[in-house]
């Protein structure tokens, strides 16, 4: 193997937003390797974690009212009537905030489920969004409306899309160095996002799959720490190499180093909590520079190679089950909640319903927000916490872009 460089982690940028391309004045920072000194060593790390963060499946899975809140018809009104005032203002969604998108009566409950996404259980679902009455410019509107009241609309990918879509477009699941896993119909194994919060609004299911689990970050880190403690510490260190799967700016590496499991930095003092951020699609990727005699960088280890089957087992045995119907909208904290998705069969081209109408594939509309510490988000070791959008995947100066629909 050749010798291993890396570059050193780069400051986020200060310099001046070109507004015609940034409506808002802010700019995903993207992808970045942490703050190395501010890692901290597994022997930093609590040997168990207390609190709400720290949930199990038992306790919601028979009782949804914890969880779910469906949308009151006074409700679907103040939602829609704003959606509709703001399309006939033509102000581009690209640029939608709280200040153009009121929500008098709902602001309130929905500054409580920041909280509770940030700081509490980690996960929300409402219900009731009417997406086979409204065309998907009044449904993407509504939804990254009820979004700015819980964070900063960040780029999913190397296009700016700051409204993405989890539709099978037909791509291989297998060419994992160049596709993204939610352009297929492949499983998800349990992952976090590029973001703070994740939402996903569901405007239609599948025939068969495509169901949601999500897990308690803080109850695997238990578990864990009682039945395997040598995968805490496997995944708390620093050597394990993540895909950028091209998706980066001119200059910037193919590929970050980092931890799996962090601990906030030292702005947290005593109170630092456990923080992930994963994907194992990101890891399995690397053949191209982790084989062969030009390696760059080393292939995983055993110990890495167990850590992620014993990470992935224990997420599943500690799951929450849940399945998105049109019109719910699933919030997920990717700080300390981890998710997954079932693979999934789409109804047959042309299909239609009991009355004659053409059944549409299935597709969430997705939003990666970002909750900054400077708002009261979790305190991150990498350069760009403070940041308004930090994280997300930003290439360049590509401005964010809202398509309706898959492309």
């Amino acid at each position: 193997m050749t010798t291993i460089t890396e570059t050193a982690p780069v400051a986020v940028s200060t310099r001046a937003i070109d507004l015609s391309k940034f409506p808002d004045g802010l700019k995903t920072t993207g992808q970045h390797p942490p703050v190395y000194e501010k890692v901290r060593p597994y022997s930093d790390f609590p040997k168990k974690i207390e609190g709400p963060t720290v949930w199990k499946a038992e306790d919601y899975s028979q009782d949804m009212a914890k969880w779910t809140h469906k949308f009151t018809e006074e409700e679907i009104k103040e939602i829609g009537d704003t959606s509709d005032k703001f399309i006939q203002d033509k102000t581009p969604l690209e640029g939608i905030s709280k200040s153009n998108f009121p929500l008098p009566k709902l602001s309130k409950r929905l500054e409580e489920l920041r909280r509770v996404l940030i700081d509490g259980t980690g996960f929300w679902m409402f219900r009731g969004i009417p997406v086979d009455e409204w065309d998907l410019q009044k449904c993407a509107t509504a939804y990254m409306g009820l979004g700015t009241y819980l964070g900063y609309f960040t780029s999913q990918n190397g296009r700016g899309h700051v409204l993405g879509h989890v539709k099978d477009l037909g791509e291989d699941p297998t060419k994992t160095d160049r596709v993204r896993i939610y352009r297929t119909n492949a499983r998800q194994y349990f992952h976090t996002d590029g973001s703070d919060i994740v939402g996903l609004l569901c405007i239609a299911k599948s025939k068969i799959g495509g169901e949601s689990d999500i897990a308690s970050t803080h109850n695997v880190f238990n578990t864990l720490q009682e039945r395997h403690p040598d995968v805490i510490e496997t995944m708390t260190t620093p050597n394990w190499y993540f895909d950028r799967k091209g998706e980066v700016s001119e200059g910037a590496g193919e590929w970050i180093r980092g931890a799996i499991l962090y601990l906030e930095n030292e702005r947290a003092g005593a109170n630092a909590r456990v923080y992930a951020k994963f994907d194992p699609n990101n890891l399995t990727s690397l053949a191209r520079f982790n084989s062969g005699p030009d390696a760059k960088i080393p292939p995983l280890s055993e110990k890495q190679k167990y850590a992620l089957k014993i990470w992935e087992e224990t997420c599943a045995e500690l799951s929450l089950h849940m399945i998105l119907s049109p019109g719910d909208i699933q919030f997920v904290s990717n700080s300390h909640v981890f998710h997954a998705r079932t693979a999934y069969e789409d109804h047959p081209v042309g299909a239609v319903d009991a009355n004659g109408r053409p059944i549409r594939a299935r597709h969430l509309m997705r939003l990666w927000l970002s909750a900054p510490e400077s708002e009261g988000g979790w305190k991150l070791p990498f350069p760009d916490t403070l940041e308004k959008k930090r994280g997300g995947i930003q290439v360049n100066d590509q401005p964010p872009y809202c398509p309706l629909d898959a492309e």
